[in-house]
């Protein structure tokens, strides 16, 4: 009996982790843009705050990896295939993870945004810094989305509309054209997910 309740409980607690980790990446994007509304953005508490949801956020999406890599009724290759986007996934969480963490402490020990550039193109010159936490590794994030949910949407129909794979890479697109996109591209992902919340797990 414990141990129903015990999985029950993990699969309640990855449920909401779909709704909420859109949820706070998009309540990144609304804080980011009333900090540079205000003219406020970066050392402070808005750039604080937007980080803070951002870091967050990023860390929600953990569960939702870890509770699609192993889909039921899913086997063989087709598993396989599905548990490698889900890790590809969660090595791009790390960097981004990581990357949010450098943005908050510049963030609360610089004293003005000159000294913010300043920190933040020290960390970058060092070696493989902008490769593993700017540019490359932390794309697999994304890139891991997409192809899970993709991938599901082909071995789970009945769970995973095929419209959920358009509307992350809609989604991502948003967010990589311009981050004043940020909570429209985090809306459609968490649209994307809505469905897969249930009946995945396994």
């Amino acid at each position: 009996m414990q141990t129903t309740e015990l999985a029950n409980s993990q699969n309640g607690f990855t449920a909401r982790a779909f709704l909420v980790a859109p949820a706070l990446m998009a309540g990144y994007g609304v804080v980011r843009l009333i900090g540079r509304a205000m003219g406020d953005y970066g050392p402070g508490v808005w750039w604080s705050v937007a980080h803070l949801l951002f870091l967050a956020g990023v860390l929600a999406f953990v569960p939702v990896f870890l509770g699609l890599r192993l889909p039921a009724g899913v086997r063989g290759g087709r598993r396989a295939g599905v548990r490698l986007a889900a890790g590809i996934g969660l090595l791009g969480t790390a960097a981004v993870a990581v990357q949010a963490v450098i943005d908050l402490v510049v963030g609360f020990v610089a004293a003005d945004k000159q000294a913010m550039s300043d920190m933040f193109d020290k960390v970058q010159d060092v070696p493989g810094v902008m490769p593993v936490v700017y540019t490359v590794v932390p794309m697999l994030f994304w890139l891991g989305l997409l192809a899970l949910v993709t991938l599901l949407a082909f071995f789970r129909r009945g769970e995973v509309p095929g419209w959920s794979p358009l509307l992350v890479l809609a989604g991502v697109v948003m967010m990589a054209v311009n981050l004043d996109l940020l909570t429209a591209g985090a809306l459609c992902i968490g649209l994307a997910l809505f469905p897969m919340r249930r009946g995945l797990v396994g």
